[in-house]
This record gives structure tokens, sequence and C-alpha cells, in this order.
């Protein structure tokens, strides 16, 4: 099984930017986290980052093509507004998770809507980079229950 972690804008500074919210863990502490989670679910995992809307609907879309089995995805700001990734999410038929590190519907109330999550099996927020490692395991889940519905109809 391979799954794809996708992230927006600005996660690349975590570590950084606002502790307070999203903690003191680098972005490269946290991939090392889901790498070692996935290898030891027998899972491959890519990961891919940009402050780009393009590039970040080029990847998904790449997705479609390159054997990616799911998609586990931190859209960043785009979650608020990018139709376009929502597009993208819903055009590649892939079970897709989305994940942000904190709880986006206790900030401010620009942040409490999703257009993305509607193609999404389903949303964690609020448990820091923790859920990234939820959201993994429950997008494995969904692929691994999923499958054995169709097989056996």
């Amino acid at each position: 099984m391979k799954i794809s972690v996708i992230n927006g804008p600005n996660i690349n500074f975590t570590g950084i930017r606002e502790k307070g919210i999203y903690g003191s863990e680098t972005w490269a502490d946290i991939e090392k986290g889901i790498k070692s989670v996935a290898d030891n679910m027998g899972v491959e995992v890519n990961f891919f980052q940009s402050n780009h809307e393009g590039a970040i609907i080029d990847y998904i879309q790449e997705c479609y093509t390159n054997g990616t089995d799911g998609i586990v995805i931190n859209p960043g700001a785009f979650t608020h507004y990018s139709y376009a990734i929502r597009d993208a999410l819903s055009s590649v038929m892939l079970p897709v998770a989305e994940i942000h590190m904190s709880n986006i519907h206790k900030r401010e109330e620009f942040r409490h809507l999703s257009v993305t999550v509607p193609v999404c099996v389903g949303q964690i927020c609020g448990f820091g980079s923790y859920g990234y490692t939820l959201a993994l395991m429950a997008i494995i889940n969904y692929i691994e229950k999923n499958d054995k519905l169709t097989k056996k109809a």
C-alpha cells in the first residue's frame, strides 16, 4: 500500500512558527515519526509540501497515476478557500484524510470552514503532530476495509 502525505503552505515552518499552536517539533521530525509508523505497518509513504496551490494540485493529480492508494492532506490555509484543491482531491477518486495539527474549530472564525473536507473520508484536528499518525492509521484502515468489502461483492 502506498500513501501520500501532502502539506500546504507554511507546514515547512512547523517548529519555527507559532510554537504555542503547532509545537516545537520540526517538519523533518514529524516526517520521521510518520515514516516509522508506516514502515511498521508495511506501508510506503511519500511526502510532498508546497506553498503553491498549483504545485499541490499537480501532485494530487500525479497520485492518480503513480500507484497511490490514499492521501493524508493538511492543506494549511488552502483548507478554507481552495475549491481548486477540493476539485483535484475529488477528481482522483482516492480516499483522503484531512489533518490539522490545531483544532481549527476552536480558532478564528474563518478557520472553522473547510471547503476540502466534503471530499474526504474524514478530518482529524487538534492532536498536534500525532494527528498525522492518526490520519495515516485511519486511511490505511479505511482502504483495508474497503478492499475487503469490494472483494466480497
